[in-house]
């Protein structure tokens, strides 16, 4: 009579399974593309769920958001192709001229709404170019440059840090240049946006992480990160961001409705209103959601439904099970993102892959913690999924930056050359990856350079003289043969 093998057999032999899966070598590079193609796929369907009621109802056009956020994954997965093809010599080039040019956008978009401020106006202008709080539009074209400013952060700062090596141990090293421009980014940025400074503090702080900095630089990023938020809460009452002079700080009111909740009952017309409704779509979702496309509170009960807050419709219209799908695909980007950073030999690659995915999962995290009370609001869009056309298409770059690195991984280059795919698919797809070089042995240092001279080298072998006993290289033989 046969018997059935016991469970503890089956689940071992499934993690057996799950190990071999996971040790293939093009594992990170499927992982990457799979979870990120399914986000981009939800992204586009809630888009359109929570913007056709609105579009209909304004213009007769259900699908008027949805068309235009289609075209900017289009533009994104481009730039998804050109990054992943391209090596990391290509991106350490790069990363000096975007930053200045990043840079370069933020005084821009900060002059003009300067400008606007003192004229009185709604957004400032000059020429073709015009700026409304956190974008910049250019004729009919609408860029967002604190998006350009997280992947230029990327390269530069995994370039600087992968060049200083060992010498980040030394404070100077730290405080020229790195120090500086990150501070002088937290400024531009986070005077309109704290969000996104937030989320450009987390990347700096993987990246530093991933260089083996000791934890006292943390400690130091963490007490100035504080003070930071503090001033910018407080220049809120100046008109910082979306805050108006002379009226309630919006900043600190988000603050204060985090650490003390209000009374549901009083945050239905309040300033509250976008926290109560999207507790109440969470509540209203359930288990399983009310169905795709039939949400409740997208008909502009809640605000920014189509951005900050589609996590709220996702809960609402698929339920716990939906967030749990998110969520998954967002843990399994995190896990993929680590795991190329800790299998790639460049230094340059590791510290970029840490960054890029430090980027991506604080950015969930935030948005999704803000949705669902675990963290105050802040405003940030949640990756892949809320509309936005420069989040997604740098979102998609950085994505093709990581493809690149997983297939530079030693396996995957030694299998990808080992059986090359065709040739017209390397010139439609990615070329082939370097193949890993074999390590060099040291130089040997010269004589007179090292820390003990080769003259006062000590022998190793078995002709070795005794302590204080002086060798005469000029004479052969003992003293007797010497006399002879």
């Amino acid at each position: 009579m046969a018997t059935t093998p016991p469970r503890g057999i089956d689940a071992a032999g499934g993690l057996a399974a799950l190990r071999g899966l996971l040790d293939r070598p093009l594992t990170s590079y499927y992982l990457l593309l799979s979870c990120a193609g399914l986000l981009l796929l939800i992204g586009l369907t809630m888009v359109f769920s929570a913007t056709s009621v609105k579009d209909y109802a304004e213009d007769g056009n259900a699908s008027a958001s949805v068309t235009k956020q289609a075209i900017f994954a289009m533009i994104g997965i481009g730039a998804f192709w050109v990054c992943q093809r391209l090596p990391a010599s290509t991106y350490r080039s790069l990363g000096r001229p975007l930053l200045f040019t990043s840079i370069g956008l933020l005084l821009l978009l900060n002059l003009l709404l300067a400008y606007a401020r003192l004229t009185d106006q709604d957004s400032g202008r000059i020429g073709p170019i015009e700026a409304r709080l956190n974008w910049l539009f250019v004729g009919g074209i609408q860029l967002q440059p604190s998006e350009l400013a997280k992947f230029a952060m990327v390269l530069w700062g995994a370039h600087l840090v992968a060049r200083k090596g060992a010498a980040l141990g030394w404070w100077r090293e730290l405080a020229t240049p790195l120090f500086p421009v990150v501070g002088l980014l937290f400024v531009l940025v986070g005077y309109n946006d704290t969000g996104t400074m937030l989320c450009l503090l987390a990347l700096v702080v993987g990246l530093l992480w991933a260089a083996g900095v000791r934890m006292r630089v943390f400690g130091a990023l963490a007490a100035a990160g504080l003070v930071g938020i503090g001033l910018l809460v407080a220049v809120a009452s100046l008109g910082a961001g979306s805050g108006e002079r002379g009226e309630d700080n919006y900043r600190f009111a988000r603050l204060a409705m985090f650490f003390n909740p209000p009374d549901p009952e009083t945050c239905k017309l309040g300033d509250c209103l976008q926290f109560y409704q999207g507790r109440l779509a969470i509540e209203h979702g359930g288990w399983f959601g009310v169905g795709l496309g039939k949400g409740s509170l997208k008909w502009d009960w809640l605000p920014e439904a189509h951005n900050d807050f589609i996590f709220a419709i996702i809960a609402e219209e698929l339920g716990v099970i939906g967030c749990v799908v998110v969520l998954t695909l967002f843990a399994v980007i995190a896990y993929t993102g680590f795991r190329i950073a800790r299998r790639v030999d460049d230094p340059f690659r590791r510290l970029a892959a840490t960054a890029v995915t430090t980027w991506l999962v604080s950015q969930a995290v935030i948005n999704i913690g803000g949705v669902v009370g675990l963290l105050p609001i802040t405003g940030l869009p949640l990756p892949f999924i809320s509309d936005g056309g420069s989040a997604l298409v740098v979102t998609l770059a950085g994505i093709g930056m990581l493809a690149s690195f997983a297939r530079a991984e030693p396996d995957a280059a030694r299998a990808l050359h080992a059986r090359p795919p065709a040739r017209w698919v390397r010139l439609l797809w990615a070329p082939l990856p370097p193949l890993p070089g074999r390590r060099r042995r040291p130089a040997t240092p010269p004589a007179g350079r090292g820390s003990v001279p080769r003259s006062r080298e000590r022998r190793h072998d078995d002709q070795a003289a005794p302590r204080g006993v002086r060798q005469d290289r000029s004479r052969k033989g003992t003293a007797s043969e010497r006399r002879r």
